[in-house]
């Protein structure tokens, strides 16, 4: 049975979507605000969250946020009142999977739900290329152990981000075109994987920083490119 995080400060339309969820099959576990729902998470370690945006204590931008801080490949929904393209664009970069605006079809919601669920985050595909190691400026990766060395220390990659930055690697200097790479790691090159794509690179880019030699380019409608 999967957990589910729901995180809905309007009482009402809680109860009924965890009364439909739970007659679905889901085990759901309902906050009303953004610091009990955070709470909730690291108790129940849920397998998929779904966040309003505007709540007390806590936004669901700000809480997931946090999530991501612990969890990069748990599915996150957001389901809002909020439509503009800022909001949407503002999710996404939070770490958001999907974003649903209210008033909403629950059927529609678990479409969505078993959609990313089906998509085992732990189980990314391997890049068919035997590469277990190599070295990007001051880096020491080691995709086996999915380990990013430095003389700054150790970080320890998710398994999308380990396979991403492999796919960079073996095409470090040219691009790596985004549908392709779409393709191999998450199935397929739907608008809301290509944003999960844009948050892992944003990732990539982080733990890459302190090499100013080493870059992650964006080729507009094409791509990344991994300069090294």
């Amino acid at each position: 049975m999967k957990k589910v995080l729901l995180v809905e400060d309007e009482k009402l339309l809680a109860e009924i979507m965890s009364e439909t969820l739970e007659t679905r099959g889901f085990e759901v576990h309902r906050a009303l605000d953004g610091q009990k729902g955070l709470d909730m998470y690291g108790k129940v370690q849920p397998d998929i969250c779904i966040l309003d945006v505007m709540m007390p204590e806590m936004d669901g931008y700000t809480l997931a946020k946090k999530i991501r801080q612990e969890n990069a490949a748990i599915p996150i929904i957001f389901v809002t009142a909020k439509s503009q393209m800022d909001d949407l664009k503002k999710g996404f970069e939070v770490g958001a999977n999907d974003y649903l605006k209210k008033p909403f079809s629950i059927e529609e919601l678990i479409v969505r739900m078993n959609a990313l669920l089906s998509r085992n985050a732990d189980q990314v595909p391997a890049i068919t290329e035997d590469l277990s190691e190599c070295v990007i400026g001051h880096f020491n990766i080691d995709f086996t152990r999915q380990r990013l060395k430095s003389h700054d220390g150790e970080v320890r990659l998710t398994g999308r981000e380990s396979e991403m930055l492999k796919l960079l690697y073996l095409n470090k200097n040219e691009i790596t075109d985004k549908s392709d790479a779409l393709k191999k790691l998450w199935g397929d090159d739907s608008f809301f994987n290509s944003r999960s794509m844009d948050v892992f690179i944003t990732k990539l880019r982080k733990h890459l920083k302190s090499d100013p030699n080493v870059e992650i380019i964006n080729i507009r409608g094409k791509g990344y490119k991994l300069v090294c």
